[in-house]
Order: structure tokens, then C-alpha cells, then sequence
């Protein structure tokens, strides 16, 4: 009977250490995969579905080395991102994924040098947005059919403290992130989600602007809205004929980034979930 206790305490103790390293599936929460960058696939997922079944405090994004349950070749955006946050959380779990992963760093040093490259690109952006405005001319505040949304304005009117990112061209087309709050209040105070410039005569030639406020999850939608839009109108549509068929098209995009997302198993969630130090090697991730 005395060598019992010391049995059911080690007993208990095996138990207590398995379970702690059981893993818990977790599904649907992808949501669309949006490309991938060296290597690393780049997916928005539900945020508000990981912070109830996963993880709390998850916020913005995460990476594989700081978040077991990530798959170690992934890059997660939480879709309650904003459009202007994408590209910056992206970099930033990039960054702070390859010091931990190459360096062996722990999370809060990886993290920490991550926020000075982060916050180096928005300065960057910053100043080419400034650069970029300063080299426009001025612009009609009105839309294709010549309606002016603030009857006040002049009939020409400078974009200033619009710009916030250029993420790049798309079909031939310039894609800005712009402060849509600030177009709304200035300039036309229907401008919505997106727009191009045959959509709106304030929208320079050959641009598509992206509300920063609209999720992230939508910025990929309302690039293809905008392409096909302007490519219909181009062709001789009027925009209400042209933008009926650019959101069918575009609900066919949503129905096949769906499908993809479903193809994704549910994923085991480790315990604990995250790591304080990284692997330090990036051929075994785990």
C-alpha cells in the first residue's frame, strides 16, 4: 500500500501532462487566402471565432513560430482588420515570424523589432501618399454623371490628405488605400467602399481607391469590383449597368474563395496554444 501513492501521484501527473498536449480541432476559421509571399501562404481568417474557441487574446495576425496552432507555413490576418492595416500586419508577422524562426528569438524581441519595421513602412507610405498628391492637378468633385456632392465646393478642387497607401498596380490600374472618411466629408459624400476613375471624376486617371476603413477581408473584392466595373464602363455601359454586372461577377470570387476556405481541415489546437521562444530553426517549425 505504500508504493500506491507514489504510482497513482505519478499516474496522475502522466494524465495531467497528456492531456496538456492533447490537441482540440477547431474549424471554419478560414475565411479568404489572399496570395502568398516567400514561401508563406497569406490567409484572412475569423478573429472573433479564434479569440472564443482559441485564443483570447488573439489580435491583428499571427505567425506559426508565436501561435502553435497556425500552421508553420501560414501568415494569418484577422478579418476585423481594416484595408489601410493589411499590408503592415502582414509584414509585421513576417518580420517577427524569421526572427524567431531563424533566430531563435523570443516572441516579445521579434515582436518588438517587427513594430520599428512596421512602423518604418507606414512613414514611408506617409510620404509617398504626400509626394503623390502634390503631383495632381485639381479634380472635378463629381461623380460619372456630373452630380456635385457638396454644392458648395468649387468646380474644381485640390485632393489633399487623401492618400494613405498605394498597394500597387492591378490590370494596368493604380491601387490607393485613401482616407474615406475624408473624401466623404470634402470632396463626395456618397463616395463608398471603392471607386475608379470612371466612376468618379475626382479619382485620377487610371486609379481605383480603397476605403481604409472597409475590412480587410472585402479589399480584394472590391479591387475585382473596380477592375470590372471600369473595364464595362469603358466598353460603353452605363455605371448602373456596369456595377450590377461587376457585383455578380464578383459574388461568383466569394463563392469560390468560400469553397477554398472549406477545403480547409480543422485545425488541432496544441496546448498551450502559443511559444514564448522561437524554434530557432526553420526546418522544424514546431
Amino acid at each position: 500500500m505504500k508504493m500506491a501513492i507514489p504510482y497513482l501521484v505519478l499516474l496522475l501527473a502522466a494524465c495531467v501532462a497528456l492531456k496538456a498536449q492533447t490537441a482540440h480541432p477547431v474549424s471554419g476559421v478560414y475565411r479568404v487566402h489572399t496570395g502568398s509571399k516567400n514561401g508563406l501562404e497569406i490567409w484572412i481568417v475569423d478573429g472573433a471565432k479564434i479569440r472564443e474557441e482559441i485564443y483570447p487574446e488573439f489580435l491583428y495576425g499571427g505567425n506559426g513560430q508565436r501561435y502553435r496552432f497556425i500552421p508553420a507555413r501560414e501568415i494569418w490576418v484577422d478579418n476585423a482588420v481594416g484595408a489601410e492595416e493589411l499590408s503592415y500586419t502582414i509584414a509585421h508577422e513576417m518580420r517577427e515570424r524569421s526572427l524567431m524562426a531563424r533566430q531563435g528569438l523570443t516572441y516579445g524581441e521579434a515582436h518588438d523589432s517587427a513594430l520599428v519595421s512596421e512602423r518604418q513602412l507606414r512613414l514611408h507610405d506617409r510620404v509617398a501618399a504626400g509626394r503623390h498628391e502634390k503631383t495632381l492637378p485639381g479634380v472635378s468633385p463629381t461623380d460619372c454623371e456630373g452630380i456635385k456632392g457638396i454644392p458648395s465646393d468649387p468646380d474644381t478642387v485640390l485632393l489633399r490628405n487623401i492618400y494613405r497607401a498605394y498597394l500597387g498596380e492591378r490590370g494596368g490600374m493604380s491601387v490607393w488605400v485613401v482616407d474615406g472618411a475624408a473624401v466623404r466629408r470634402d470632396v463626395f459624400p456618397d463616395f463608398g467602399l471603392s471607386g475608379n476613375d470612371r466612376a468618379y471624376h475626382f479619382i485620377p486617371e487610371r486609379e481605383i481607391w480603397i476605403d481604409g476603413q472597409i475590412s480587410c477581408e472585402e479589399t480584394e473584392f472590391s479591387i475585382e469590383l473596380e477592375l470590372r466595373e471600369r473595364a464595362l464602363m469603358m466598353n460603353g455601359e452605363t455605371y448602373d449597368d456596369a456595377y450590377e454586372k461587376a457585383i455578380s461577377s464578383v459574388r461568383d470570387l466569394r463563392r469560390r474563395a468560400a469553397a477554398t476556405a472549406a477545403h480547409k481541415l480543422a485545425l488541432p489546437v496544441p496546448n498551450p496554444p502559443d511559444r514564448d521562444v522561437g524554434t530557432g530553426d526553420e526546418n522544424n517549425p514546431r
